[in-house]
């Protein structure tokens, strides 16, 4: 049974970023691994796709061709996808069942929050008995505000209403997140989608004027509606920290089904092992201390940590160290972390 993620989130949340990470992770512990570019307009991946949508439609015939805007032709390119799926799937299937698959999808908000043509695309897949999860990235930039926090939370959960698969809303960037500005709230009353109520005196205060006081009514209706349904919550990622990826994944490969089943799909016997044992056990609070309270002495002690690692690493391997064996002692090194945690834990409970 294949497995797939779709990468969906508003432009400049990292999506493509996100897919060059995860497929080198991914290749790195021995999962066959392939990206597929869905974005007619993304014509500078950072990533090898092992199949491009620009082979079949670009963004630049259709506006051409149709006389539409940037926006219109991106949702235009993806219904004639829609309309000529069947060839396109052919090429998927040529990639074999063995490739776990990731689909960079365009940023146009409208095409996961009441465009057809992607849920359309997706719901096509599952036919083909895909095991799909939505990789739902946002920018942690917006939390520093109330109103766009607010905003982003509507996005979140139309989108999983939208698409109506397995979905994991995901905070990107949050090694960046303290050079934004003080958080009005610690990460977790973001993360966990806290009581909304609490906001609304520092919108007030963020939209002072006449305008913001005739909407101060609509802003709790939308709190209370978000709250109501209790569906949005995130996980945070920095994409270029290791245990971050790897934490994130096992929550993936959770949502998926992918942890329970057997290795032969991926052949990654290490990572497989590695989250059978619990998975991850770190708190919002570990991330708070990491990526905001105390960001400078983190970087400062990991640096320190993988010079020395890398010089352990370079004599075990012979000076031959390769990215795959960087990732393989990284996966060891938050298995054995895990394993200390569930001994502390237990051992608490006696």
């Amino acid at each position: 049974m294949p497995f797939a993620q779709l990468v969906i989130g508003p432009p400049g949340s990292g999506k493509s970023t996100y897919c060059s990470g995860m497929l080198q992770f991914l290749s790195a512990i021995g999962r066959k691994t392939s990206v597929i570019n869905l974005d007619p307009a993304n014509d500078h991946t950072n990533y090898d796709p092992a199949l491009d949508i620009r082979n079949f439609i670009t963004i630049e015939d259709i506006m051409s061709q149709e006389g539409l805007g940037p926006n219109g032709g991106i949702m235009r390119a993806m219904e004639e996808l829609e309309q000529n799926w069947d060839d396109f799937m052919q090429e998927i299937k040529k990639l074999g069942n063995s490739d776990y698959l990731i689909f960079d999808c365009p940023g146009q908000v409208e095409l996961f929050t009441h465009h057809h043509s992607l849920r359309s695309l997706f719901l096509k897949l599952q036919k083909f008995d895909y095991r799909l999860v939505v990789v739902n990235l946002i920018d942690s930039f917006y939390i520093t505000s109330p109103t766009q926090y607010i905003s982003i939370l509507l996005l979140a959960l139309r989108s999983m209403l939208q698409l109506d698969l397995p979905h994991i809303n995901v905070l990107s960037k949050i090694d960046l997140l303290s050079n934004y500005g003080k958080l009005d709230f610690n990460l977790d009353f973001y993360s966990e989608v806290q009581d909304l109520n609490y906001l609304l005196p520092l919108i007030k205060k963020e939209s002072p004027t006449l305008l913001g006081e005739k909407f101060a009514s609509l802003n709790e209706a939308i709190a209370d509606l978000i709250m109501d349904f209790g569906l949005v919550e995130f996980e945070v990622l920095a994409v270029e920290d290791k245990k971050s990826m790897i934490s994130l994944l096992s929550v993936i490969d959770k949502a998926t089904g992918y942890t329970f089943g057997s290795t032969e799909i991926g052949g990654d016997t290490i990572w497989a092992e590695a989250t059978r044992q619990g998975g991850y056990l770190g708190s919002i609070a570990d991330i708070q201390e990491r990526w905001i309270d105390h960001k400078k002495e983190y970087d400062e002690q990991e640096l320190l940590e993988r010079e020395e690692r890398m010089k352990e690493l370079d004599q075990q391997f012979g000076g031959k160290l390769t990215p795959e064996d960087e990732w393989e002692y990284e996966v060891r090194r938050w298995e054995a972390e895990q394993s200390a945690k569930v001994g502390r834990g237990f051992k608490n409970g006696l």
